[in-house]
């Protein structure tokens, strides 16, 4: 995703993106990139410091606040040491003076996916939902549960954004490949297939009712909402 008020300059990205086969979000004002970045999965952020509404800064912060560790390349036209710490203080991965070229731009870009894909946690856990991504193996509160591949790569997206609302279009895009204005059915057969497994055997088996752990956002998505892990 982008997030920059210049429209010259985002459509040029775009452009320069999508003839590489990336699919692009834009945003023009904080207030909708942080909107974007909070309902949908991206694999990296572009945001420009001075923006209408939030600047970048706090949209930065609101996203980290949020445990949403998408890499975010900051562009800005100060080129300050002071600006580029305070950059990076708000939780930024990376910043990038205007002007600059594209070729290292995409250099940069390239940099921050490989460094997200080594640190990737090697397990995910959400309150008493552990997920091993390695093996494809899911427990709650230690029982194991079987899923399927997809099962298990939808569950994973939800779980490294608890408490986050995820579109249906980014769960197409990110687990199934497709794009975001497919046929969301294929999307809803899933979810339905988790949470027979996930929650309905723990409340037919335990006294105190635990709760559900997806949720449905009417019209937008879904979100997992992790249940406490039982004290030892």
């Amino acid at each position: 995703m982008i997030v920059e008020d210049e429209v010259s300059l985002t459509s040029v990205l775009r452009r320069g993106f999508e003839a590489e086969g990336l699919s692009v979000d834009i945003a023009h004002d904080g207030n909708e990139g942080l909107r974007l970045a909070l309902t949908d999965a991206y694999d990296v952020i572009i945001l420009d410091v001075m923006l209408p509404g939030l600047d970048g800064h706090r949209v930065c912060r609101t996203v980290r606040a949020a445990g949403l560790w998408t890499p975010i390349l900051m562009l800005t036209a100060k080129d300050s040491e002071y600006d580029e710490a305070e950059g990076l203080d708000t939780g930024a991965d990376d910043y990038l003076t205007k002007p600059f070229s594209y070729l290292v731009l995409q250099a940069r870009l390239r940099a921050l996916l490989r460094r997200r894909s080594a640190g990737r946690p090697s397990v995910i856990e959400a309150g008493d939902l552990v997920l091993e991504p390695e093996n494809k193996r899911c427990t709650r509160a230690g029982t194991e549960i079987p899923l399927t591949a997809k099962e298990f790569d939808l569950l994973a997206v939800l779980a490294r954004r608890p408490g986050v609302t995820v579109s249906k279009g980014a769960l197409l895009e990110e687990v199934w490949d497709l794009p975001a204005d497919s046929d969301p059915n294929v999307v809803e057969v899933h979810i339905s297939a988790l949470r027979r497994k996930l929650d309905r055997p723990f409340r037919q088996a335990a006294a105190d009712n635990p709760p559900s752990l997806l949720h449905t956002a009417r019209g937008i998505g879904y979100r997992l909402n992790p249940a406490p892990r039982a004290k030892a």
